[in-house]
């Protein structure tokens, strides 16, 4: 039963903007995860919100009371807030509604922002505002921690997605034989992503099994992880491949969806059958509506290269370099860069070029042509796949962002609630899934 009743409008206002707050963080950041998904046509935009919306609130409840802990408790020095815990409820409250606010006007005009970076804001603010600076912890296990991560998350992510990418883009789709390629890397593949998944869940401690995680020695941490990611990587070759090869190798246009569960059965399965209805396409073009430039000048429509070309990588002609400059299309800069690549290449401009040609060169490449040299049956191995990675996004954004908006409310139910502040008081699970469920409604 609360004790500070005489605070339940704070309370109240407290829920209204946590809600909002976690409202937004699904509006805002459901793209994080199945943007890729959608856009590659592995997902209709209804699939991917029925699984967005599982996995977020599942990560919320499941993952999401540690991340809160460190929005409630890591940031501000709680214990000057001892004598008068109703300051730190009213800051919290006041920090929601800021954070709630800006994000509800950045998702309405389609600002990519981040909702971490909102709250935690917020919160500074409120700590400077009632303990001045001192009063905000700025060490490694406060602040610190919290903007260290914001730099060294997406040199870790782009690093791995770099490796990966490398290594099926020349292992499997440049190689001799894609499709074959493809079925070795596919369960691989799987027991990565299912062991990564599997780590955040132990290695945080889902909220109804954080004490018995807790006791858990290196041993059974790495027996755990290592065992699903093997499990679920030979579950998905003894499930997954049988049910490839029939659809891509064989082209077997009586296969269902739920066949796939039948294993290693398929391959006991006799040879296909002629199609009534004649030659059918059972994989669907990924690259439909994204025609080359042959494809476009075949079909008869007029293409005009604009001056300096990086796709032709055709210097402007004089009568187009002149044109250019006076109407300002590119910059003298621009076209003198050009001309200027003479003398030896350790010149300062030419090592500038090269540089500029070693990090930049993508810009010079046809990505759909590009694309279009490899497997689109290869590719369609990496559909499931990239459906998996998806939902483990998901999952994580789930545990991760819900602290932006159920740390504060936490916060706010605790002191209403009891009168007194603990910095060790759990996270009350019902509170996780107020938060998890905003996420889902916001999507």
């Amino acid at each position: 039963m609360p004790t500070l009743h005489q605070f339940d409008y704070i309370f109240a206002i407290a829920m209204i903007f946590a809600f909002l707050d976690a409202w937004n963080i699904g509006a805002n950041d459901v793209a994080n995860s199945f943007a890729t998904s959608v856009s590659s046509r592995s997902l209709t935009m209804r699939q991917a919100m029925i699984i967005a919306s599982v996995m977020e609130f599942g990560g919320a409840v499941g993952v999401g009371a540690r991340v809160a802990d460190t929005i409630r408790t890591k940031i501000l020095s709680t214990k000057a807030f001892e004598q008068e815990p109703t300051i730190l409820m009213l800051g919290m409250t006041c920090a929601l509604i800021g954070s709630s606010t800006y994000m509800t006007v950045a998702t309405r005009i389609g600002l990519p922002v981040s909702t971490t970076h909102s709250i935690m804001g917020g919160v500074i603010g409120v700590g400077i505002a009632s303990l001045g600076v001192d009063g905000v912890n700025w060490g490694w296990k406060g602040v610190s921690q919290v903007f260290a991560a914001w730099a060294i998350a997406p040199g870790v992510a782009g690093s791995f997605g770099a490796i990966i990418f490398m290594i099926t883009k020349y292992g499997v789709l440049k190689s001799s034989n894609p499709v074959r390629n493809a079925f070795i890397s596919v369960p691989i593949y799987f027991a990565f992503t299912t062991g990564i998944l599997t780590m955040l869940i132990v290695w945080k401690g889902a909220a109804s099994a954080a004490s018995a995680v807790e006791a858990w020695g290196p041993g059974e941490y790495i027996g755990v992880i290592f065992g699903v990611g093997i499990g679920c990587g030979l579950l998905s070759a003894i499930l997954i491949l049988p049910y490839l090869h029939r659809k891509l190798n064989l082209n077997d246009w009586e296969l269902q969806w739920y066949d796939a569960f039948k294993g290693p059965l398929l391959l006991q399965r006799g040879e296909v059958p002629p199609n009534p209805n004649g030659q059918q396409e059972l994989i669907q073009d990924y690259y439909r509506c994204h025609k080359t430039r042959e494809q476009l000048e075949c079909d008869g429509v007029e293409i005009t290269n604009a001056p300096n070309d990086v796709e032709t990588n055709t210097p402007p002609s004089k009568e187009i370099e002149a044109g250019a400059r006076s109407s300002g299309d590119i910059s003298d800069s621009a076209i003198d860069s050009v001309k200027d690549r003479t003398g030896p290449w350790y010149a300062p401009k030419n090592l500038f070029y090269i540089a500029k040609k070693a990090f930049l060169h993508g810009v010079d490449v046809d990505v759909v042509v590009d694309q279009k040299k490899s497997s689109i049956l290869a590719e369609h191995t990496y559909s499931m796949l990239q459906i998996l990675t998806a939902a483990t996004a998901s999952f994580a954004h789930g545990a991760n962002d819900v602290s932006n908006a159920v740390g504060p409310l936490a916060a706010v139910y605790l002191i209403w609630s009891t009168a007194t502040l603990a910095s060790k008081s759990p996270v009350p699970v019902w509170i996780l899934c107020y938060g998890g469920a905003a996420i889902a409604i916001g999507l």
